[in-house]
């Protein structure tokens, strides 16, 4: 809630000295509707989100990475509230920018087919799902190195669909090798740490 007042005081700032249409004015709806998903308010996150990107796509024009940022954020609604077609086509609209603005090995094209490979799993299309992941890790490997957090984050998504698909020797060998990066990275007591490590005891069981 904080969170919430400093931005919403920064929003009357802006809208006062910037006037309503203002790329600034634009973040801050931005920054606001982050808070609302955060909080589960998914009806108020949408408006923010969707505020934002007619600013930024009055101001700044279709092609922008803040317009990608901002179909991003709603796609990332749209998953929360379970409407994977919508999700997908706004993920979708987001990489199609940064493709072209940042170029096919930039880490934030991963994190974009890493959105589009956890509705893809949603809507129980694993293959597709596991498609996505992949192309995700090839970059993350390449761009961060093998031992970054976000290459772990890859290796869990992707254990998680070969159980799902019941192939436990991949899901096992993806989530040690996901545990090997938390743990030596954000040490044994991290909440992704932990996670991985219940998975894999359960694998046991």
């Amino acid at each position: 809630d904080k969170a919430l007042e400093h931005f919403q005081k920064t929003l009357a700032i802006y809208l006062k000295q910037l006037g309503p249409e203002h790329p600034h004015v634009a973040t801050t709806y931005n920054n606001i509707g982050s808070v609302h998903d955060k909080k589960g308010e998914y009806d108020h996150a949408l408006e923010y989100h969707q505020k934002a990107l007619a600013i930024y796509l009055k101001q700044l024009g279709p092609e922008h990475p803040s317009v990608a940022y901002s179909y991003n954020n709603i796609g990332v609604v749209h998953y929360y509230t379970g409407e994977y077609d919508k999700a997908l086509e706004h993920h979708q609209k987001a990489l199609a920018i940064w493709l072209k603005q940042l170029g096919p090995d930039h880490p934030q094209v991963a994190n974009s087919y890493n959105n589009i490979g956890a509705v893809h799993d949603e809507k129980g299309e694993y293959d597709h799902a596991l498609e996505y992941h992949q192309k995700a890790l090839a970059i993350e490997l390449e761009q961060l190195g093998p031992e970054h957090p976000s290459v772990a984050r890859s290796y869990n998504n992707m254990a998680y669909i070969y159980k799902t698909k019941k192939d436990l020797a991949k899901a096992k060998e993806y989530w040690e090798k996901a545990y090997a990066i938390f743990s030596e990275k954000l040490g044994p007591n991290h909440p992704n740490t932990k996670s991985v490590k219940a998975r894999l005891d359960a694998l046991k069981e």
